[in-house]
């Protein structure tokens, strides 16, 4: 049995449950352990550096000789050549590339994705916001994920597809299956699970290839269309590039987003007084969105590979060896953020890397903010005396996209 289980913690760094289940309710106890005794840990039993303090992961981030090319790496661990399919779809996604592809695929796909074109969805934000608690009003009872958390960014990236927002509970299951691959270390993702990502994957590209047709018959503009259309100097995104994305934008146009506001409430609800002087002041609700995702993040991780030697954090990382980047961790560092634990809606932050860091920041965070701001400013104003109605929340398998099943509460109207 683990000694977390049985109320002991282990002797040795080494033996710390990472990427395990004992981490999912609560791992920043295990992250604060690592910056405190080694904050750039080379792990033999996962044979990879483990990063946890601010200053080294943003290094990191921001380092172009830690590579996000690591699909290969992927498959080698995998070993299994009949996943080839899924591993050259992966290298198509710009997150899994460097530059110059990384430049060329980030910039035809920005082409579709401005902060003009996010701001003006606010309006419709907004009506389906009231629509999703308009809903539930009369009941008294709302499950924030299943009512609210999901089916806001899932719709919002449909449409912005120019896919129908019907569809969004069978583009849910196939993005599940797909997104194992980034839920733990990738030594961990057995071949059973990468053929159901490759079945779904397989299952996406086809959806998205059904709906291309309708798309350009239509007058109305969608994210799919435009990145088909998209041009720069001549050059425009293969058809493998097409569909790699736009399945890049569909994941991470909802599943971060629903974590991020379900993760928020939580912290809320645990936090009276937080909740209280939030609802006192809704002026202060972007800064609170920016809390929450610096003190319960959405993202746990993501790693790179060293092209070459480099130092960081006084050690040195040998070439081809692979680095996590404790994205969550960073974000509760003591040495960046004073009382790290302590939610603090009125938080001074400066930087957080939540949303990542330098050329693979999230393209699509201004959204995100927008989403999460809307959703909390009208359920402080529209639910009253919100309280959660279980006592045990169930968090899903994923480590990576850490985030709850359900999320119950009740309030009154």
């Amino acid at each position: 049995m683990n000694a977390y289980i049985e109320g002991s913690p282990p002797t040795s760094i080494d033996d710390l449950p990472l990427f395990g289940p004992e981490m999912l309710a609560d791992p920043y106890p295990f992250y604060h352990r690592l910056q405190a005794e080694d904050p750039v840990h080379w792990s033999e039993k996962f044979h990879a550096w483990i990063v946890t303090r601010f200053d080294d992961v943003a290094a990191g981030l921001d380092n172009l000789r830690l590579s996000s090319d690591r699909s290969r790496l992927f498959q080698e661990m995998a070993g299994s050549s009949e996943l080839k399919p899924f591993f050259d779809f992966l290298a198509n996604r710009m997150v899994l590339t460097d530059p110059p592809k990384h430049t060329r695929l980030r910039g035809l796909v920005s082409k579709a994705f401005t902060p003009h074109v996010v701001e003006a969805m606010r309006p419709h934000i907004q009506q389906l916001v009231d629509g999703y608690l308009d809903a539930v009003a009369a009941t008294g009872r709302i499950d924030v994920i299943g009512d609210l958390a999901f089916p806001l960014p899932a719709t919002v990236i449909a449409e912005l597809l120019g896919v129908p927002p019907e569809d969004r509970e069978q583009l849910k299951r196939w993005s599940d299956a797909f997104v194992v691959f980034f839920s733990t270390h990738p030594a961990n993702v057995t071949l059973e699970q990468y053929r159901h990502a490759l079945e779904s994957m397989n299952e996406m590209v086809a959806y998205f290839r059904a709906a291309l047709p309708r798309i350009r018959q239509s007058d109305r503009p969608c994210l799919l269309h435009t990145l088909e259309l998209a041009e720069s100097d001549g050059d425009q995104l293969s058809e493998e590039e097409l569909y790699a994305n736009a399945n890049l934008l569909l994941i991470a146009g909802h599943e971060t987003t629903t974590n991020l506001i379900g993760n928020g409430t939580i912290a809320l609800l645990q936090n009276p007084e937080q909740l209280e002087e939030l609802r006192a002041d809704p002026t202060l609700v972007p800064g609170a969105v920016e809390e929450f995702l610096r003190h319960s993040g959405p993202v746990q991780f993501t790693h790179r590979i060293a092209l070459e030697d480099l130092a960081l954090g006084g050690k040195t990382i040998r070439k081809g060896q692979l680095v996590f980047l404790f994205l969550a961790a960073a974000n509760r560092d003591p040495s960046h953020f004073p009382d790290p634990d302590r939610l603090d809606i009125t938080r001074a932050i400066h930087r957080q890397v939540a949303f990542g860091m330098g050329h693979h920041f999230c393209l699509g965070a201004p959204l995100a903010r927008l989403e999460a701001q809307i959703a909390f400013t009208t359920m402080l104003r529209r639910l009253q005396n919100p309280r959660l109605a279980t006592d045990k929340l169930i968090y899903h398998d994923n480590f990576n996209l850490r985030g709850v099943n359900s999320l119950p509460v009740t309030f009154s109207a």
